[in-house]
């Protein structure tokens, strides 16, 4: 079963992704901030990280260069979830390592479909 990590502050976010990824048969985990994200990834590897950029104590761009300085993450994919469409963010978010930048609001479909791009290259 695919594995996928979403992190996002936003309850409503999270709750609706979380459905949807569940009913496509994926085992979710959830954490509100970067800082959960680094814990979860002491106990569960997932196959591919849904990152918002703005949370509370670990904002998504600090999380993401945490990540890449391990290399038990090296496989790890990541997709930035932001409302942050600006060029500017898009390219720091891909300069630092994101797999794909997808700008909210978003089309759970196209998200979902850009997931299983991802994990099937």
């Amino acid at each position: 079963m695919k594995k996928i990590l979403i992190a996002d502050d936003e309850h409503k976010i999270v709750m609706t992704l979380e459905y949807a990824f569940r009913k496509a048969g994926y085992e979710v985990f959830i954490a509100r901030d970067g800082s959960e994200v680094l814990e979860i990834l002491k106990t569960e590897i997932p196959h591919i990280i849904l990152l918002d950029i703005m949370m509370p104590n670990l904002d998504g761009h600090t999380t993401l260069s945490e990540i890449k300085r391990n290399t038990d993450y090296k496989d790890i994919k990541v997709i930035f979830l932001s409302a942050k469409t600006g060029g500017e963010d898009i390219k720091k978010g891909l300069q630092l390592g994101a797999d794909a930048y997808v700008s909210k609001p978003y089309s759970i479909k196209k998200l979902t479909e850009k997931v299983e791009e991802l994990l099937n290259l």
